[in-house]
């Protein structure tokens, strides 16, 4: 391991050789065309924002991105990999393919206003963008439309690929792309997210696979004849018991966490029908897998002792991060030279009162404005960023779209991103991710650097099988029954 470790080292060190000639500071050129599309990307996020879709069902979120990529000169395909809210938009003048990653799915039960106050926003899906889908999408649209028209007026070989991916939030949108080969053509692949930092790091994260159990048993009055009955929520909570039990028993870095999706409708009616929904997460995709085989068997095991049955359906896998030095070294240098996020009076009056709601904010007020030192990181979250990752080297980063301190999965974090404070790191990110992929188009050598890296952090017979098997896109998970 030491010895793979000292390669790819060498690679990055190649990288930074090759690069450290390249400016990577924005020309006027490049400032122009960002400038000129900020108000339409800016008005295309705040709509995201309100329309608020769940995943496999962001109808509108993936149109308005579609049609304003197609608008700008780039060539849909919609509907790709079996799953209607995704596309792909490319403008294609020949040399290597750069891929950039758009997400635009909310969360559910987190309608939130943009006050700086729980206010819950009565909107039609009872969601919110606690995690900033909605910045996501329209800023990796926009740094792509800036490429593309730097393309045009400089005559570059060069094509840039958006994808649009649905059902980040454990729909697994983009490992069907993956599966269904989409990308297997290009050459490196940029993402970002927000945060309430700015950051560009070697990054992993855990891989992840969930599931559906459903117990069928025999309804019965409860009181009357408890006997005639067979509880399917005892076997949930008997599952639950029993998964609880088996924690102290699981490697340390290993996350289990469940909720009960269906449980009954009267107390007085024994349940016929009740369902948990798991989801099971480690650093390495065959632990999770070994895991959740575990979970199945507890399954198994509290149907058998309720006199249930029980049936289970995986819902999504993901694989864990890949880093890649190579690329991801040159993101974050474009990251530093842009600096962090400056509120004015009245956003830093707006961020104040956020931050009165966090519970034990780890960040102050005032470090959106710095971008954090190059390292390497573990998130214990996931991504089907993951699966991209394995395939095509692939670098990210975070801009601060929320008042420091702030969680993502939060009303302050749904409340922040329909704000300028949002607008603000969406900015920032479209910046960083646009020079970031003119430095890569200029030396075309970090490529098959980068190429090599991947290799060599899979494995020569690496081949890959994606967690979520065979299984069609849950396209009715967001449903509700």
């Amino acid at each position: 391991m030491g010895r793979k470790m000292d390669k790819i080292q060498k690679l990055a060190i190649n990288c930074i050789v090759l690069i450290s000639f390249s400016s990577a500071i924005f020309t006027d050129e490049l400032k122009d065309i960002i400038d000129s599309k900020k108000s339409s990307f800016e008005e295309i996020a705040l709509d995201i924002w309100n329309y608020a879709e769940l995943g496999y069902l962001e109808t509108k979120s993936s149109n308005l991105l579609a049609s304003e990529l197609e608008e700008n000169g780039f060539i849909i395909q919609k509907g790709v990999a079996g799953i209607p809210t995704s596309f792909i938009a490319e403008f294609n003048n020949g040399g290597p393919v750069i891929g950039i990653l758009g997400e635009f799915d909310a969360l559910p039960g987190l309608a939130q206003t943009n006050s700086p106050f729980k206010e819950v926003a009565d909107n039609e899906t009872g969601a919110g963008h606690a995690c900033g889908h909605h910045l996501f999408g329209a800023a990796s649209a926009w740094a792509a439309v800036v490429i593309k028209e730097w393309i045009e007026e400089n005559n570059i070989e060069g094509t840039i690929r958006f994808y649009g991916t649905p059902a980040e939030e454990g729909g697994s949108g983009k490992v069907y792309m993956v599966r269904a080969g989409l990308f297997n053509d290009v050459d490196v692949v940029l993402h970002w997210h927000p945060d309430d930092v700015n950051s560009a790091n070697s990054r992993t994260s855990n891989s992840n696979k969930s599931g559906k159990f459903k117990f069928k048993g025999i309804s019965a009055h409860a009181a009357g004849a408890p006997e005639l009955g067979r509880s399917a929520l005892d076997g949930v909570e008997a599952m639950n018991h029993m998964v609880n039990m088996m924690r102290e028993h699981v490697p340390q870095e290993s996350r289990i966490h469940y909720v009960i999706t269906k449980g009954g409708l009267a107390p007085n009616v024994v349940p016929d029908d009740a369902e948990v929904y798991y989801y099971v997460r480690h650093p390495q995709m065959n632990v999770v897998d070994e895991l959740f085989q575990r979970v199945v068997k507890i399954a198994e095991g509290a149907a058998l002792g309720t006199e249930t049955d029980m049936t289970y359906e995986v819902m999504h896998g993901n694989y864990s991060l890949m880093p890649n030095d190579t690329i991801q070294k040159i993101v974050h240098k474009n990251l530093e030279k842009l600096g962090g996020i400056k509120y004015s009076d009245d956003e830093n009056e707006y961020a104040q009162e956020i931050y009165q709601t966090l519970i034990n904010p780890d960040l102050k007020i005032g470090s959106q404005q710095n971008v954090l030192p190059f390292k390497y990181s573990h998130s214990y979250g996931s991504t089907d960023v993951g699966d991209v990752s394995w395939v095509v080297p692939t670098a990210g980063l975070r801009t601060a779209t929320w008042v420091p301190g702030t969680a993502a999965h939060s009303w302050q974090a749904v409340a922040s991103g329909g704000t300028s404070i949002g607008l603000k790191g969406a900015e920032l990110a479209a910046k960083t991710m646009a020079n970031s992929i003119k430095e890569i188009f200029e030396n075309p050598e970090v490529i098959e650097i980068s190429k090599q890296e991947l290799k060599q952090r899979t494995g020569e017979d690496f081949i890959y099988k994606p967690l979520l098997g065979d299984r069609e896109p849950p396209l009715n998970y967001r449903k509700i029954n």
